[in-house]
């Protein structure tokens, strides 16, 4: 099984997504200088001496921060999100759907993960403060979901490989990481800058996080899930490229890595044999 799934998304020529946007900042301009114009009053002290003292038992020392709760608290602890509002958002001009779709992966026993709907996601994109065409969000979510579940199937994979007979997995809960990269990705990003004509030197524009839980055993796995843009097919269809992979954070996943490593190795050299046995064969 190969680690690295390139899939084709049903959308248009190109993706709509600012994946080199600038991460969310405050919205509160801390540095900037007010801004005041030539006046006749002559120059006197900016401090108020004429106002009455405030006691100083009833003052209340607040510490400066950011007003962007930075600290997690009221966030859905299964995906690292808050509750994203169905309410268009401020100076948006186009209604869009708040309807959600309901994915193919398992969340519990009773219910599956359903994505967010087209309204939400915009509601999210203008949380971090990306800018994005309102006309393009509906597409964006295709693909966003496309992708999603193709890195379940890539998970199924993989569980399957180690154990034939797994059913019932659930993802537990995820944590989208984008801009930190993962080691391997660092790996590749390293071997395309030392040689850029045989590997990619792009970095991945998102990566996830996804935590698996094995109903048989109970048992937890991290997997790690780096999403790659890649060249357009000729018609101008996106297409993209996921990495997905246990993380190696356990034995067993070190041994599902090594394994499936090998079994590639070994997939290689077979398809290699049969073309030198006809050539041999051929001078004979």
């Amino acid at each position: 099984m190969g680690q690295v799934a390139s899939t084709q998304a049903q959308a248009p020529a190109e993706c709509h997504v600012k994946h080199d946007a600038a991460p969310a900042q405050c919205p509160i301009p801390h540095s900037s200088a007010s801004t005041t114009s030539a006046s006749s009053s002559p120059a006197k002290c900016p401090i108020d001496h004429t106002a009455q003292a405030t006691p100083a038992s009833s003052v209340v020392e607040t510490p400066a921060q950011c007003p962007i709760d930075h600290s997690g608290l009221g966030l859905d602890k299964r995906n690292q999100m808050p509750t994203l509002s169905q309410a268009p958002a401020t100076n948006q001009s186009l209604a869009l759907p708040t309807a959600r779709e309901e994915s193919t992966i398992p969340r519990d026993e009773a219910s599956r993960w359903e994505y967010p709907s087209p309204q939400q996601f915009y509601n999210a994109l203008v949380r971090k403060g990306w800018e994005t065409p309102e006309e393009h969000v509906e597409t964006m979510v295709h693909i966003h979901n496309f992708l999603n579940e193709e890195a379940w199937q890539e998970i199924v994979k993989w569980e399957k490989k180690e154990n034939p007979r797994q059913e019932d997995l659930q993802l537990t809960r995820f944590k989208g990481r984008p801009g930190e990269l993962s080691p391997k990705a660092r790996f590749w990003l390293f071997a395309g800058w030392l040689l850029p004509s045989r590997f990619n030197a792009e970095p991945p524009f998102d990566r996830h996080d996804w935590i698996v839980k094995r109903k048989s055993s109970g048992e937890e796995v991290r997997y790690v899930i780096d999403y790659y843009s890649a060249p357009p097919e000729p018609d101008g269809s996106p297409v993209f490229s996921l990495d997905v992979r246990p993380a190696l954070d356990s034995f067993g996943s070190v041994k599902q890595r090594i394994a499936a490593a090998t079994e590639e190795a070994w997939a290689s050299l077979r398809t290699e044999s049969p073309s030198s046995t006809r050539a041999s064969t051929g001078k004979a």
